[in-house]
């Protein structure tokens, strides 16, 4: 099992990277740790055999537990300062999520409604999908699926780029 101890022995922090404190058959010490996994995105860093994403690693070393779930406020999973984690749950996690690949209208929440020739804000709040309305305008819409996410996403509303 990975033990706060364990990382602090094993790694040094600096700027969101970790360093390894050990050679091992091809690490020198002082070399960066980890690899990104180009499925996920993720930094990953093996220690005995198992892999480890990298900001769970920076997490437990300055907090000294695993939390089931954090989140990068920034949204970028490479950026693993600690200033830029935080505990969290799935939900609220889901919350700070950007765009999706298929997105056309280049605003989070906001999508065409053919049937109606509108723009509709959508978004999920309490776990249940809501339509927050119809506009013909863009940017009225834009505005209105900022003011709900800040509304009820609260500090996990995504600010995204």
């Amino acid at each position: 099992m990975i033990t706060q101890q364990l990382v602090k022995d094993l790694f040094q922090y600096r700027d969101g990277n970790l360093y390894w404190n050990v050679a091992r058959q091809k690490i020198k010490i002082g070399q960066k740790a980890g690899n990104v996994n180009p499925t996920t995105g993720y930094e990953l860093i093996g220690i005995s055999g198992k892999l480890y994403r990298t900001h769970r690693l920076v997490f437990l070393m300055f907090n000294g537990f695993l939390p089931k779930e954090i989140d990068h406020i920034d949204g970028n999973k490479l950026n693993n300062c600690i200033e830029n984690l935080r505990e969290t749950t799935h939900s609220d996690n889901c919350k700070n999520i950007g765009y999706r690949k298929n997105n056309t209208s280049g605003v989070l929440n906001v999508s065409w409604h053919k049937p109606y020739s509108k723009w509709t804000v959508r978004m999920r709040i309490n776990k249940k999908p809501v339509n927050l309305g119809y506009f013909e305008d863009l940017e009225l819409a834009a505005l209105v699926a900022v003011e709900a996410r800040d509304k009820y996403h609260k500090q996990f509303a995504y600010k995204g780029k």
